[in-house]
């Protein structure tokens, strides 16, 4: 029997852990899939908006693999520190596939980027879908008038139309209660997200541009003279010759600047073209503007700056420029790219393959893709580890590896802890008067976890 340790139990470990199990070539494979927090499926809770439902149900199908007998789920378990190094899994399971993903921000790296009310979008996500991480940070919103969010992704996105939303229309969806009573605080009217390039390069999806459009009670607004410094956008055969996704964000954006002005309450503003220079602050060391520099097409489908500068209010700034990989300690890393060095997805120790040891996700490819990408891309590794079986096999393993975490001072979280966290939550929902909600802190995860 080959035993095999997934670390992470978001999209891409679940992916790796269904085809090691399901496939024919190698009977017998058991896979523990380990996370170091209690709850499984990672950037699907703590990640996809909490009023995205449908992309959220995409839990039911990670569950169901989870739920397999010849999968085990061990949460509260991180790999890598003291009490359970990267070298000890190994010797726990025949081979190891690491799927931790791309948990750090880039930061834009220009002036004022330290000043209170600067925040990373990965820290405002992580804090409304209630991540236990980030239980202590407030996001105190009720003194904000006007938002800056600096991107042009699906997360940029997000966190724009959260920051949009009103709390009413948040209530039933399994947000936090202390991130939904600070945005029924909240003071934000005006909303800018800004994007270095122009609509026809933005990174987000039609859908979720559109939804932009269609909210209650909100303004959808963009400057009809940045768009049209696209050439996209000017010429109608530029405009047919883009990639589908792209064709229809500009025709969407198209019918914004021809549309008028509601005067509802709040507004979201789509700018383009403005890339940012330096973050402004008062005397008391809290943000109070972004000051951006008016960039142009140069006709290799960049940008260059024109040395023109406006400067745009905000009381909170939120960067969204992309994700980057960390270091795990134990395995190598390639900090330029910031992913682990690998040849379909088997580790690359010094140039060579680390027998036993693979990758999958993000942290192999770097963050690209959407949920789906995941899943051919843990298939390709979960092949190379097949291939390699015979040679892993020879090799003996101590007992169970759930009694040597304990005797290391672990706690795993079983199915069973999960399902009482589950039941916890809907029983929190209930007393709210809403469905179930997230138990946001480790305290509270743990206690419920225990009552199994």
């Amino acid at each position: 029997m080959l035993r095999i340790a997934v670390v992470g139990s978001g999209p891409s470990g679940v992916y790796a852990a269904q085809t090691l199990v399901q496939q024919r070539e190698v009977p017998g494979v058991r896979v523990d899939v380990l996370d170091r927090l209690p709850a499984p499926y990672g950037l699907v809770r703590y990640g996809v908006a909490p009023d995205h439902e449908k992309i959220k149900s995409l839990q039911g199908s990670l569950r169901a693999v989870l739920e397999d007998e010849r999968i085990r789920f061990l949460g509260n378990v991180e790999v890598g520190g003291e009490a359970l190094p990267s070298a000890r899994l190994l010797e726990l399971y025949h081979a190891v596939v690491y799927c931790v993903g791309a948990a750090r921000d880039r930061l834009l790296g220009i002036p004022g980027e330290d000043l209170a009310g600067v925040h990373s979008a990965t820290d405002f996500v992580a804090w409304y879908s209630g991540h236990p991480d980030a239980a202590a940070a407030a996001f105190d919103l009720a003194g904000v008038g006007s938002a800056v969010v600096v991107g042009a992704g699906n997360v940029a996105v997000d966190v724009t139309r959260i920051l949009a939303r009103g709390a009413a229309e948040l209530a039933p969806t399994d947000m936090p209660q202390p991130a939904l009573g600070a945005l029924a605080e909240s003071g934000v009217r005006a909303v800018a997200m800004v994007a270095r390039r122009g609509p026809s390069q933005a990174k987000f999806t039609t859908k979720e541009l559109r939804e932009l459009g269609t909210l209650p009670g909100v303004d959808a607004r963009v400057e009809p003279a940045e768009l049209a410094l696209d050439p996209a956008y000017a010429d109608p055969g530029a405009a047919a010759a883009l990639p589908a996704v792209a064709r229809r964000n500009v025709e969407a954006l198209r019918g914004w600047a021809e549309g008028g002005a509601t005067g509802a309450p709040r507004a979201i503003t789509l700018r383009f073209y403005l890339r940012p220079s330096e973050v402004l602050g008062g005397p008391d060391g809290r943000v109070t503007g972004v000051r951006f520099e008016r960039t142009a097409p140069d006709g290799l489908g960049g940008v260059t700056g024109t040395g023109t500068y406006e400067d745009v209010p905000a009381q909170l700034v939120l960067r969204s420029v992309g994700y980057r990989g960390v270091p795990l300690a134990g395995l190598p890393f390639d900090p330029v790219r910031g992913t682990v060095p690998h040849a379909a997805g088997r580790v690359l120790r010094a140039g060579r393959a680390s027998v036993g040891e693979y990758v999958a996700g993000w942290i192999k490819r770097g963050p690209t893709g959407v949920i789906g990408t995941n899943r051919p891309c843990a298939k390709e590794t979960a092949s190379s580890l097949l291939q390699d079986a015979g040679r892993l096999a020879r090799r003996e393993l101590p007992g169970d590896p759930v009694d040597a975490m304990r005797a290391a001072g672990l706690r795993p979280v079983e199915w069973p802890g999960w399902l009482a966290v589950e039941a916890a939550e809907a029983e929190l929902g209930r007393s709210l008067g809403r469905r179930s909600v997230k138990i946001p802190d480790w305290d509270g995860l743990l206690d419920a976890a225990g009552r199994t």
